[in-house]
């Protein structure tokens, strides 16, 4: 998708040490396009700012829906799900 849509490939890859993204399969999956997998240091999410950002940001809302709808605990995985959907929608600057 990023090739089709902006011309260009994917040279790296960066994550923290979460288990899914350490195994065999992911591994072999960027390998065959030559893509670069780069992890950072265990245990310290300041290396991974943006990420840790757009985390905080998804549970802000999530809890802000599951809070104001009244609900128990119970939905907070659909309160995720709600969450991203409403983000994905949002209007975005960076693309217009």
């Amino acid at each position: 998708m990023v090739k089709n849509q902006f011309g260009k490939g994917v040279k790296y890859i960066n994550s923290d040490h979460g288990g899914e993204f350490i195994n065999a399969s992911f591994s072999q999956l960027l390998s065959s396009p030559g893509i670069v997998h780069q992890k950072t240091c265990p245990y310290t999410p300041q290396q991974n700012a943006r990420v840790e950002r757009k985390h905080q940001h998804l549970l802000q809302v999530a809890r802000a829906m599951l809070f104001q709808s009244d609900l128990p605990k119970i939905f907070w995985g659909d309160s995720i799900l709600a969450a991203i959907y409403v983000i994905n929608r949002l209007p975005s600057a960076l693309l217009n």
